[in-house]
């Protein structure tokens, strides 16, 4: 027999999400457990679709010491909301405004000479990683470059323009320990960190792993590891069970009685195979939903899962209510779980991205600001 999960709340018939920061911070503790170096909560990507402010000061709590983010505008947003902890930045055009970094102390990534000559020149005093490629072929110096980006960071130290404080690099297959890639990588970067002690460099931080390298491979831990994902629950490398921090409900719109061979959707790539009930769910690819989950995916109604039927619509999506009369009776208003953390049985942010063929973080980082958001009680 299914076990009802507590009805969620609802708010004038919209689409809820809810945040749990509490497995936000929980997740942190969890990983940090499993190295000695520290954790930089990496909030790129609002927080990987959680709410960057929010996600960064629950991973504080879990004992995460600074933030990573992609741009300068992410790290300007979390000195808006006055986090004063050390920020990393790591992806950003050559004109970017590195001055205004500077002011508000913000870190820089530095993938190759014009990134460095272009910071030394207009924010004289950064504090800089140096980014190595470790066989992603995408972003950091190449290992060619490497040697001279060492000498010309460690002259432009000597005058005061730069201040080298951190390596980095990146797993290209970290999420399949073992894979021969995550070796040359990790032997990758030990050559980079000798060449730049040879160039006269002496960074304090040195990182490469990231969540499933964190959890999977302690010969990729340093003085540091970059959790992302990690922090809302995904774990690629499927070693350790982290909790899933997002909650998408929304109540049913519409139910109705339809018989045999009625086509739903568009399209009508789907046909009612038996007299059944269609339940109408105020969500769809503009919220986030993918459409290529059309005809897999499942969702939770009155302790049941019920299937998606027919074409995911830009604002609207179906599902089959069948006719058992031993389940619960299903009404409008009655509030539709379409993923969750799964401890009732409700599907996963996990299995919408098997439905989609895609990974977890994109279903999560691609979520619109349409549902109403709302941190879990």
């Amino acid at each position: 027999m299914s076990v009802l999960a507590p009805r969620p709340r609802t708010a004038s018939g919209r689409a809820i999400l809810e945040v749990d920061l509490a497995a936000v911070t929980a997740n942190v503790r969890t990983i940090k457990s499993r190295t000695a170096g520290e954790v930089m909560a990496v909030v790129k990507a609002n927080g990987f679709g959680h709410g960057q402010v929010d996600v960064a000061r629950a991973a504080l709590a879990g004992g995460a010491t600074r933030f990573g983010v992609t741009s300068i505008d992410e790290a300007l947003s979390l000195r808006a909301a006055g986090l004063t902890e050390r920020v990393l930045s790591w992806l950003n055009p050559v004109g970017a405004d590195f001055a205004t970094a500077l002011d508000q102390h913000i870190e820089l990534g530095v993938p190759g000479l014009e990134h460095l000559r272009a910071i030394a020149r207009s924010a004289p005093g950064a504090r800089i990683h140096l980014q190595l490629d470790t066989g992603m072929g995408r972003d950091g110096a190449e290992p060619a470059e490497w040697e001279r980006l060492c000498r010309e960071a460690r002259e432009a130290e000597r005058c005061g323009q730069v201040h080298v404080v951190g390596i980095m690099g990146h797993l290209p297959c970290a999420d399949h320990p073992g894979h021969p890639a995550n070796a040359a990588g990790r032997d990758r970067f030990a050559w980079g960190s000798r060449v730049a002690r040879s160039a006269g460099l002496r960074p304090a931080d040195h990182h490469l792993a990231a969540t499933a390298a964190t959890l999977s491979d302690p010969l990729a831990h340093h003085t540091m590891s970059r959790i992302g994902a990690g922090l809302v629950g995904i774990d690629e490398s499927g070693t350790v069970r982290l909790r899933p921090a997002l909650t998408l409900t929304a109540p049913l719109v519409s139910v109705r009685s339809v018989p045999a061979g009625t086509p739903v959707g568009y399209g009508h790539t789907w046909t009612t195979p038996r007299p059944t009930r269609l339940g109408l769910i105020p969500v769809g690819y503009a919220d986030g939903l993918p459409r290529l989950a059309s005809h897999r995916a499942e969702v939770w109604v009155r302790g049941a899962r019920r299937p998606v039927v027919g074409r995911i619509s830009m604002d609207m999506t179906v599902v089959d209510l069948g006719l058992d009369p031993l389940a619960p009776p299903v009404t409008v208003d009655d509030i539709v779980t379409v993923f969750g953390p799964g401890d009732h049985g409700e599907p996963t942010t996990a299995e919408w991205a098997r439905w989609a063929q895609t990974l977890e973080h994109e279903i999560v980082t691609g979520l619109s600001a349409r549902p109403l958001r709302r941190s879990a009680p």
